[in-house]
C-alpha cells in the first residue's frame, strides 16, 4: 500500500500515511494539527411537520419521561410520515429492499441484533436469523422464510444484496466479531424463498461487510479482529479468498461507482488516546482486488477525522449534479478514549457528517447531520431520566443511514437510537434540513428485554416509486412508512 502525503487544511486533520498494509496503524500515522478550531457541529433545522402530523413535544429527537407518563409516547411520534405496515417484534441492524426478475418484491432483515439478544420473542413472533418478507401488499408483510445458516444466524451488520446479480450476503459476526463463515444466497429467482449456494469459513473473522459495485467481490471487515478480506464470488458457489490484512479495527466497506476507490469507516487504534483512538474514515484504491489480479494491493489514498467522532459506521457514497459526496454515520457515542470512559453522559456523539470526496486524496467536511438532543448542552441529568436513554449502547445517538439512490437522491434517512426514524433533504449538501420522522417508542414494561423506548439501528431500506422507507427497531419489528405532505416529492421516479 502506498500514499501520498495531503495538504494542509483549516477545517480538518488529514492524515496519510505511505506504510505497508500490514502495519499495524497506531504509531504509523503522520497527524497534522489543526491550524484552526474547527466550527462546532450544529443541529439541522428541525421539520415543518404537516396535516396529520403528531409532532415531538420536546426538543427535536427527545422523547421525555413526562410523555411516557402521560401517556403521549404510547401514541409516537409522526411528522409528514405515516405508518403502512408492521410486522414482528424484533429487529437488527439492516433492512434491504429487493425485486426478483419475476417482479416479485421482497424484504430482508437480520431479525436479532446480538444473537441471542431476544430468543424467545424471536422464536414467537419472527423466528431466528435472517426473516424473508414477501412485501407484494406493503400493508401486508408476510413472512415466507427464515434463513438460519451461520452467517444468516448471526450477520452482526454485514448484511448486503446485489439487485443485479440476486445474490444475498453475509459474514458471521457479533458485537466484537466472530469466525468469517460466508453465506451467499441467490434470490433472482424468487426472492421469498431464498436458494443457499455456498457457506464457507472464507474470511477470517467478520463483522460489517461491502460488496463491489459489480456484485463480484464481497468484503469482510472484522473488526475487533482486526482482519479486511475480501473474496472472489465471481463463482458464488465456490467464494475465493483473493486478499487479507491484518492489524485495522474497521467497520463499514462502501465502493465509488467504478468499484476502484472504498471508503472506510475506521472506529480507530490502540494508542495514547485509549483503548482505540483516531477513527475517521479512510479512502483506498482497491482497484487491484475489485479487478482480482494477481497478488493485488490496496493503496491508502486519505485518512480524514472530525472533533465529534465516536464509532464510524458507515459511509454512504452519493453525488449531487455529478459532485461526489459520502454520507458518514457514527453510531452511539465515543465509548473508545479515556475522555469517554466511566463518563459516557459527557462523551461525544458522533451523529453523521457530509464529506466531499469529489478529490479522494483531499475529502472534507462540509455539514453535519444531527438533532438538538445530540448536542451537549443538552446531555444534562434530566435527558438522562428518559426511559431506555441509560446506557451508551441504548441512549441518543445515530447508527445507520441511507440514501434511496447514489445519483441525486434528494433524501436520506437515519436510524436515530431513541429519536427513531429520521429524514433529511440533502439536495444542498452543505445545508441538510430535517423533512420529515417516524418514531414508536416501546413503553417500560417487565420481560426478558425490558428496555423502553425506540432501538431504531437498522440502515433504512427505500421503496421510491411509493414514497416509502423500511426500517426495523430492535423492540418492536419491521415498518414500512411513507412520506407525506409533499416530501416524498424529492423522491423523483
Amino acid at each position: 500500500m502506498q500514499g501520498e502525503q495531503a495538504r494542509p487544511s483549516p477545517w480538518r486533520r488529514m492524515l496519510v500515511t505511505g506504510v505497508a498494509v500490514g502495519a499495524v496503524v497506531a504509531g504509523a500515522l503522520a497527524a497534522e494539527a489543526y491550524e484552526h478550531e474547527p466550527p462546532a457541529a450544529r443541529a439541522v433545522p428541525e421539520a415543518k411537520c404537516g396535516p396529520g402530523s403528531r409532532p415531538e413535544t420536546d426538543i427535536q429527537g427527545r422523547v421525555p419521561k413526562a410523555d411516557y407518563e402521560s401517556g403521549r409516547a404510547a401514541r409516537g411520534y409522526l411528522c409528514n410520515t405515516r405508518q403502512v405496515g408492521h410486522y414482528g417484534k424484533s429487529g437488527g441492524f439492516k433492512t434491504l429492499r429487493y425485486v426478483d426478475r419475476s417482479g416479485r418484491v421482497c424484504a430482508y432483515y437480520d431479525s436479532d441484533p446480538i444473537a441471542p439478544h431476544d430468543i424467545l420473542g424471536g422464536i414467537l413472533a419472527d423466528g431466528l436469523g435472517v426473516v424473508a418478507l414477501d412485501m407484494s401488499d406493503p400493508r401486508k408483510p408476510r413472512r415466507t422464510a427464515n434463513l438460519m445458516t451461520p452467517a444468516m444466524i448471526a450477520p452482526h451488520e454485514s448484511l448486503l444484496v446485489h439487485q443485479r446479480r440476486g445474490l444475498l450476503v453475509a459474514v458471521m459476526g457479533t458485537a466484537a466479531t466472530a469466525p468469517g463463515f460466508v453465506d451467499v444466497y441467490s434470490v433472482k429467482r424468487d426472492c421469498r424463498h431464498p436458494q443457499l449456494l455456498s457457506t464457507f469459513p472464507s474470511a477470517s473473522f467478520g463483522h460489517e461487510s461491502g460488496l463491489s459495485p459489480d456484485g463480484k467481490t464481497f468484503w469482510a471487515a472484522g473488526a475487533a479482529g482486526g482482519n479486511l478480506t475480501a473474496l472472489d464470488i465471481s463463482d458464488p458457489r465456490h467464494p475465493t479468498k483473493i486478499f487479507n490484512v491484518n492489524g485495522f479495527v474497521y467497520h463499514g466497506l462502501r465502493f465509488s461507482a467504478d468499484g476502484r476507490t472504498m471508503y472506510v469507516a475506521n472506529i480507530g487504534s490502540p494508542g495514547t488516546g485509549g483503548i482505540l483512538s483516531g477513527g475517521g474514515m479512510r479512502i483506498y484504491d482497491v482497484s487491484e482486488v475489485n479487478a482480482h489480479q494477481d497478488d493485488p494491493q490496496i493503496h491508502l489514498l486519505s485518512d480524514i477525522t472530525w472533533p465529534e467522532v465516536s464509532i464510524p459506521q458507515s459511509a454512504e457514497p452519493f453525488t449531487v449534479h455529478g459532485h461526489d459526496y459520502v454520507l458518514e454515520t457514527d453510531e452511539f457515542i465515543d465509548l473508545f478514549t479515556f475522555q469517554s470512559i466511566g463518563r459516557f453522559r459527557t462523551a461525544p456523539v458522533g451523529a453523521a457528517r457530509i464529506i466531499d470526496v469529489e478529490d479522494p486524496r483531499h475529502p472534507e467536511v462540509v455539514s453535519d447531520i444531527r438533532l438538538a438532543v445530540h448536542q451537549p448542552s443538552h446531555r444534562d441529568g434530566d435527558l438522562f431520566r428518559d426511559p431506555g436513554n441509560v446506557s451508551p449502547a441504548q441512549g441518543y445517538a445515530a447508527h445507520y443511514c441511507s440514501v434511496p439512490r447514489r445519483d441525486d437522491p434528494g433524501l436520506a434517512a437515519c436510524s436515530m437510537i431513541l429519536s427513531g426514524l429520521r429524514v433529511f433533504d440533502i439536495r444542498d449538501p452543505e445545508h441538510p434540513r430535517e423533512v420529515a420522522y417516524f418514531n414508536k417508542p416501546e413503553l417500560p414494561h417487565a420481560g426478558v428485554t425490558p428496555e423502553a423506548g425506540s432501538y431504531a439501528m437498522s440502515r433504512p431500506a427505500w421503496d421510491i416509486a411509493h414514497r416509502q422507507i423500511w426500517y426495523t427497531d430492535v423492540h418492536t419489528g419491521f415498518y414500512a412508512v411513507r412520506l407525506t405532505n409533499g416530501v416524498g416529492r424529492l423522491l423523483r421516479p
